[in-house]
């Protein structure tokens, strides 16, 4: 083991920085794929070009000014503790969960140039390909931490919805109850969230009236 590492240290040490990162991936790639946790994307980090880590259109968190300072100041001060979840989208990477930490790392000059302009990432696992599946993933890792915006979440179930997902597997994989799901249908409009909905025709009272 140790002829290994003093193989591999030897191999990297006088490469460019670009040419380094590309290695070491490359490095981690082979043991992840012979790894016993290979289906754990925790097994697999991967530091990459901030520039091809880009945010998605359906991120239903937010993040106070307050807070958005005290990530800034935690990933200054104990650097990067978690790596943005992304999944792969041609040549770049799509935003699965970590986007307020993506951003930090992209935009905020102190911790941008720590880590030369590169971000650590995971790929969430590969069967996540559809954008309800992306959708899904996003909101559960929002939910687990308490935090999303009403009005983007009814988006999301309304077009989880029109992808003909019912409501009880938008309850499923989203962690919601029929209520909260019927209550986020409600916001996006009664006429949409009801439209699917089967009721009995009105009905009128026999009555006779005497004079």
């Amino acid at each position: 083991m140790e002829s290994i590492k003093n193989q591999i240290k030897e191999l990297i040490s006088g490469l460019e920085l670009h040419e380094k990162v590309n290695a070491i991936n490359e490095l981690r790639l082979f043991i992840h794929e012979h790894s016993p946790f290979k289906s754990e994307p925790t097994d697999l980090i991967l530091w990459v070009n901030a520039d091809t880590v880009k945010a998605n259109n359906y991120n239903p968190n937010s993040v106070a000014p307050t807070e958005m300072d005290l990530l800034k100041l935690s990933i200054e001060a104990d650097g990067y503790t978690q790596p943005i979840v992304t999944m792969p989208n041609g040549e770049s990477r799509e935003v699965i969960d970590g986007f307020h930490r993506h951003l930090v790392g992209k935009t905020y000059n102190p911790i941008q140039q720590r880590v030369h302009g590169y971000l650590p990432v995971v790929t969430i696992n590969s069967d996540r390909e559809s954008l309800e599946d992306r959708m899904a993933a996003t909101v559960r890792h929002n939910r687990a931490r308490g935090k999303h915006k009403v009005e983007s979440m009814s988006e999301i179930v309304m077009h989880l919805k029109k992808r003909k997902w019912s409501d009880n597997k938008i309850a499923k994989h989203l962690g919601m109850d029929s209520d909260e799901v019927l209550r986020l249908r409600q916001i996006t409009g009664l006429a949409e969230a009801f439209k699917d909905r089967e009721f009995s025709e009105a009905w009128e009272p026999e009555m006779d009236f005497e004079d």
